[in-house]
């Protein structure tokens, strides 16, 4: 086992094929290092799993927790008879610590970019609340100016702006939601985390971009919920 002679073990996990390590959205941010064995690494959204990647021994996993200060962003479980290393907890931190303020930040910055990438991927599979079928008006800005729209489904947690000119993913803008019955738009800031071009769409999936919301006041939240509440 050469991972062992490279980290500071401070404990040895076995686990069965097929055993869970940890679990999406679980507490623990200590880092992992296979000793043997595969791991593999999975999110799951619509019941369906998305392999994000396959660990041999020397590998790490858990890494962007440790970082990021995060939960668990995704899933992991034993492929065959897996022997996992826990890396010394003090001597990790110990080691971080001694960085300079500067680099941390870089290595924050870096590790939470791509913790956004995997939510952004898969985070719309996991809007707050059912989704509702609605035909509301909105209006966002691009680059150029501003554009009016309309959707035909939405959550608590997102909706889906259809569009010809959809924003690239992960671009952040702020959304006029107009609800009926209720004389100013809420206004929502949110992240686009798919696109549909006009190219690949059909008259049954059109052109447009699945958004979740990011930033919305409690007032506008209760309006909304309230709206879809009432709509059921």
């Amino acid at each position: 086992m050469a991972a062992k002679l490279v980290y500071n073990i401070a404990e040895e996990e076995a686990y069965h094929d097929g055993q869970t390590i940890f679990k999406e959205g679980s507490s623990g941010d200590w880092i992992y290092v296979v000793l043997a064995g595969s791991v593999e690494v999975y999110k799951e959204s619509n019941k369906q799993k998305h392999i994000l990647h396959i660990l041999e021994p020397g590998d790490l996993l858990g890494v962007a927790e440790f970082f990021g200060g995060s939960k668990r962003i995704a899933s992991a479980r034993a492929i065959g008879k897996t022997t996992m290393g826990i890396i010394d907890r003090d001597f990790l931190e110990k080691e971080y610590n001694q960085l300079s303020g500067q680099f941390r930040s870089i290595v924050q910055t870096i590790t939470l970019r791509y913790i956004g990438q995997i939510e952004r991927s898969y985070g719309l599979n996991r809007r707050e609340g059912p989704r509702y079928s609605r035909a509301l008006s909105l209006s966002f800005k691009d680059r150029q100016s501003f554009l009016r729209a309309y959707t035909g489904n939405i959550s608590s947690g997102g909706l889906f702006i259809k569009t010809e000119q959809p924003l690239e993913e992960g671009c952040q803008f702020k959304l006029k939601l107009q609800l009926p019955g209720v004389s100013d738009p809420l206004q929502i800031t949110s992240e686009v985390v798919w696109t549909r071009k006009p190219e690949g769409s059909q008259a049954d999936t059109p052109a447009g971009m699945g958004v979740k919301f990011c930033e919305i006041s409690t007032t506008d939240r209760k309006l909304l919920i309230e709206y879809l509440g009432a709509g059921k």
